[in-house]
């Protein structure tokens, strides 16, 4: 097999343009590598793809450990699928390098969507790093957009910081909730509810006693906060990924959205805001690598650190010490 450091960027450009599946692979393993080489090929393929990305839906989603993602993820990637789409699913994992991440494994769990032709599913890199996996998980939507996906499924684990960095990159945010909603409210994270474009409350065929009263306490619980934009209320939907009761009707509302976002202007002001995001947040990250690796912050950092746990110094006077070092350059 070639490596990627034989593919020339106007072959991977070719390959990607003629959606060459195992090619959109390695294009997709040059963004994610950490090699200076690597990544100046990926910028130039990057450049090169842009004008002919950016048309898919891109949707993420989230719920709480245990609701259902990957089964409700194949049966929708399926059911998208058979309407003519293709689709591509992006999994983000930031804490699969301690754990081994329970998301990595999805691909083989969705046996079906992984077996279909106009389907593409990547797992996110297991760097640990949520700058790293962000900006990797960006880029690689570049490289899936160009290649024809019209429909980007980003996944997260539903833990943390994850759910803000995968709501900065898509058009809509689903998050996956199980019925029971009188106990789980109370462990409901406030955050994760407001980036929600829809609540669609999963498991709905296994629990349909419970269904009703879940359904009510989510739309309450949504009710009393502030919508994102003026032209859309997040509803609360029922569906079971198991059998696909409730998809159609559920993509139908993300449909709805798009067409009044479109309509709006606030799907294009989404993304102006989030490229700006994307922008700053690069800066942050190669601000950070650059002042860890800084021979002078590295030189004094044992001795500024010991003095902070022992209280000999405060942290703000530390933190002007190591920066008058960084800077001083």
């Amino acid at each position: 097999m070639v490596s990627i450091n034989q593919l020339s960027v106007e072959t991977l450009f070719e390959a990607v343009r003629t959606g060459d599946r195992a090619m959109i692979g390695r294009a997709i393993t040059l963004v994610e590598s950490r090699n200076a080489k690597h990544q100046e090929k990926a910028q130039e393929l990057l450049h090169k793809l842009l004008p002919f990305a950016g048309k898919a839906q891109r949707v993420g989603i989230s719920g709480v450990p245990g609701v259902g993602k990957s089964t409700f993820i194949e049966n929708l990637g399926c059911w998208l699928t058979g309407e003519g789409h293709k689709v591509a699913v992006l999994a983000v994992d930031p804490s699969s390098s301690r754990t081994g991440g329970s998301i990595l494994g999805d691909k083989t769990r969705m046996d079906l969507l992984s077996a279909d032709e106009n389907a593409f599913i990547r797992p996110s890199p297991s760097a640990g790093v949520l700058g790293g996996v962000a900006r990797a998980t960006r880029e690689t939507m570049v490289i899936l957009e160009a290649a024809g996906y019209d429909t980007v499924l980003v996944e997260t684990v539903g833990t943390g910081q994850s759910e803000t960095m995968v709501a900065d990159m898509v058009d809509f945010f689903l998050v996956l909730m199980l019925p029971g909603a009188g106990d789980e409210l109370q462990g409901i994270k406030k955050g994760i509810l407001e980036l929600a474009d829809m609540v669609a409350v999963n498991k709905a065929d296994i629990f349909e006693q419970k269904l009703k009263q879940a359904m009510r306490e989510y739309k309450s619980a949504l009710h009393i906060m502030t919508d994102a934009s003026p032209t859309w209320h997040p509803p609360v939907v029922a569906c079971a990924g198991l059998t696909g009761t409730g998809v159609p009707e559920l993509w139908a509302r993300v449909e709805k959205h798009r067409k009044l976002m479109d309509a709006s202007g606030e799907r294009q002001q989404r993304r102006e805001q989030q490229r700006l995001y994307w922008l700053k947040s690069q800066i942050q990250d190669r601000l950070l690598d650059s002042f860890y690796a800084s021979e002078d912050v590295a030189g004094n950092w044992e001795s500024i650190e010991a003095a902070v746990k022992d209280g000999k110094t405060t942290v703000s006077t530390a933190t002007e010490k190591l920066l008058a070092l960084y800077s001083s350059k």
